[in-house]
């Protein structure tokens, strides 16, 4: 009889919890850089987007912190991503982009309201 409280409970918390995604398709820190070099870049100076499992940061973006909402395969190496963000003035708010996977040290954000950021895998 205890049995019934405890599932219901634990239906009614998985449904309450916010629906994240999986992980981004790549993972570490990549720095802004119009480089052609095959390997990774110095990006001490740079401005650094990290991946790390749901979670994405931007060194020097408008929005320090990013989670993942949604990642869907567009084609070879792209990938459609939603990712949400909250700020002081913001709440909940969504950036769409689709992420291309030039290569094992290259990937773009090309971004829906227009531009690309170019990122190489830092050392």
């Amino acid at each position: 009889m205890m049995k019934r409280p405890l599932a219901a409970t634990l239906i009614l918390a998985a449904l309450a919890a916010p629906a994240f995604a999986g992980n981004y398709p790549v993972s570490g820190k990549w720095g802004q850089s119009a480089s052609t070099d095959k390997k990774p870049i110095d990006c001490s100076t740079l401005r650094v987007i990290a991946f790390n499992g749901d979670q994405r940061t931007d060194s020097k973006g408008g929005v320090p912190a990013y989670r993942n909402r949604t990642v869907q395969a567009a084609g070879s190496g792209q990938y459609r991503v939603v990712d949400e963000f909250t700020t002081g003035q913001i709440g909940n708010a969504k950036m769409n982009y689709t992420l291309r996977v030039v290569d094992g040290d290259t990937v773009e954000m090309m971004l829906e309201k227009g531009g690309t950021v170019r990122l190489r895998k830092c050392k």
